[in-house]
């Protein structure tokens, strides 16, 4: 089995910041690109930002320079530090990887549960 767990959402004013991480636990052989969605209420889930395992990223053009994934390998988790938040950055945030099970031998994909991101006054 492998989980993945996200933690850091909160509520937060404009312009203030956050950091999410997102652990991924179980049998893990290896981990290539992980991803963090996020999901505004009426609005379909759209991608955020990726990472690939030797750490090249893209992010969408309207947290570009505002967001920054990264990956610690070691400890199968990824992060999305989030800056100069604006209320439209309100949304469930998921982390998405793509994974290699030690059982399986094959990618899969991954979800975790989502943690809430509100940015207001």
């Amino acid at each position: 089995q492998v989980q993945l767990v996200e933690s850091g959402g909160g509520l937060v004013q404009p312009g203030g910041s956050l950091r999410l991480s997102c652990a991924t636990s179980g049998s893990i052989l290896s981990i290539n690109a992980m991803y963090w969605y996020r999901q505004a209420p009426g609005k379909q889930r759209e991608l955020v930002a990726g990472i690939t395992s030797g750490g090249s990223t893209n992010y969408a053009n309207s947290v570009k320079g505002r967001f920054t994934i990264s990956r610690d390998n070691a400890k199968n988790t990824v992060y999305l530090q989030m800056n100069s938040l604006r209320p439209e950055d309100t949304a469930v945030y998921y982390c998405n990887a793509h994974i290699i099970q030690m059982s399986t031998m094959t990618i899969n994909d991954y979800w975790g549960q989502g943690t809430q991101v509100t940015v207001s006054s």
